[in-house]
């Protein structure tokens, strides 16, 4: 991919050629397809590329073919410009860009009100509604991909639909709600069976309670889809993320945290700025320390090298911070709170990781241990508050299936909204009960040591 911005030439279907000029990339799969902001004589548009080396001009006429086709349905799309061939042999289509609308996931990140959520969500129904009486079905059905533009909802990514000259049958109509609902995983999930009457009511069904069942089955499939698809995400280039690769190092940034930074000077230099910073451990597995970069207030972890057989381990299953990374992301998209994952860095010798870096952001809090330690400036309504937080943070983990593998009370930090989760080096995800359950005891067991017992709400009484 080219430094941005950057000019790309397409010669169209008719045989002419276009010029446009690429000014953000959106997203990419290396080696399948990347997205690009564009201008096309002073139009602002979107520019797809398909680089797969075998189906690239497949893709590209599934996508021209379901635009399409969707004009035909009279829904809300993206108009389709043209399609055409770039100057190093890929495949290439143009498609109009609503200037200043943002992704349903985008807004409803930042709406803050349950009310307002709502309305956002009955809009998208609707609109899902109206595709599948017309035999429409999103193969990929994420907040992500629908654009929001005032009150009108654009379905993108056309080439993950599918068309049938037969409606969408109602128990798949549920699995596809349970699919877009599954972005709301233990957050304003109380406005799911509303959402299922809304969507039903779109289609001229009404609410039973077989429904509600089916419903709820499939939310717990398409959750962990989600969650799958999620992780796959923070791990390469896309809207929101930015995935580095230069010699010896691999690294993902947020696009937030290094936005007009140089994340390869920080790349090159943070052994130096973890250094400058203050640091907080200095232990011969990892090294911590607090600094600000780009104008953030972050904590940088790293991992240390400690031999050929470590480095060999730790490159077969992945290196810590990488791990650490998948866990962040993992837990915010469960709703349970940890410090946001901002960076990770791998730094390799040939083909082995020798040092891994996470970045987090600073989070403002005490730990649990001074927390529990200091009673004369803790009521016990104080203490009994936090036990009950504690008590709904491991059920949360529990009800995923989690384990944090290091529950000591020094990795939880009491802050005014909550108790936050650190230190995910050693958190598990069970996919057996007895596995879990084995990890759980050993949670408990380490959290429970030296729990004060003179609390009005025991911990150990309430597990």
């Amino acid at each position: 991919m080219a430094e941005l911005p950057f000019q790309i030439l397409i010669k169209s279907a008719s045989g002419k050629t276009e010029t446009l000029t690429c000014t953000a990339l959106l997203r990419a799969i290396p080696g399948r397809r990347e997205v690009y902001d564009a201008l096309w004589n002073q139009r602002a548009v979107i520019v797809k590329v398909f680089s797969h080396k075998f189906f690239a001009k497949r893709h590209l006429n599934r996508e021209w073919r379901a635009l399409k086709l969707l004009q035909q349905q009279g829904l809300s799309l993206l108009e389709a410009l043209f399609f055409g061939k770039t100057e190093d042999a890929r495949w290439a289509l143009v498609m109009e860009k609503i200037v200043n609308s943002l992704t349903a996931l985008e807004v409803f990140n930042k709406t803050a009100e349950k009310s307002k959520r709502f309305e956002i969500m009955v809009l998208i129904c609707r609109e899902l509604a109206k595709e599948h009486s017309k035999g429409v079905l999103q193969k990929d059905l994420n907040l992500g991909n629908f654009l929001l533009d005032g009150s009108k909802i654009f379905a993108i990514d056309p080439g993950q639909m599918r068309f049938s000259s037969h409606q969408v049958t109602r128990s798949k109509g549920i699995s596809q709600l349970a699919a877009l609902a599954s972005c709301l995983v233990d957050g304003n999930t109380e406005f799911i069976p509303k959402l299922c009457r809304e969507y039903l009511k779109a289609r001229g069904w009404n609410f039973n309670k077989s429904d509600e069942i089916l419903l709820q089955k499939q939310l717990l499939i398409h959750q962990k889809r989600a969650i799958r698809k999620g992780l796959k995400k923070c791990l390469r280039t896309s809207k929101r993320y930015l995935r580095i690769k230069a010699g010896a190092n691999i690294a993902v940034f947020d696009k937030d945290f290094c936005r007009c930074a140089d994340p390869l000077g920080f790349i090159e230099n943070i052994d130096s700025l973890l250094d400058k910073g203050r640091i907080l451990k200095d232990g011969n597995t990892c090294y911590v320390s607090r600094l600000v970069w780009n104008g953030r207030d972050v904590v940088v972890k790293r991992y240390n090298h400690k031999g050929f057989i470590h480095s060999l381990r730790h490159t077969i299953k992945k290196s810590r911070a990488y791990r650490s990374w998948l866990h962040a992301h993992r837990l915010s998209m469960l709703n349970i709170a940890t410090p946001k994952g901002l960076a990770y860095i791998e730094k390799r010798k040939g083909l082995l990781v020798w040092k891994s870096y996470l970045v987090t952001e600073y989070v403002q809090g005490q730990k649990l241990y001074d927390f529990l330690r200091n009673p004369p400036r803790r009521t016990q309504e104080q203490r009994s508050e936090v036990t009950l937080q504690i008590k709904e943070l491991l059920d949360k983990l529990g009800k995923h299936r989690i384990s944090h593998g290091d529950l000591k009370h020094t990795n939880i930090l009491i802050t005014e909204s909550g108790p936050v989760l650190t230190d995910l080096d050693g958190m598990k995800t069970h996919k057996l009960n007895w596995t879990y359950h084995r990890h759980r005891a050993k949670d408990h067991a380490r959290i429970l040591k030296n729990w004060p017992q003179d609390t009005v709400v025991s911990l150990q009484d309430i597990l």
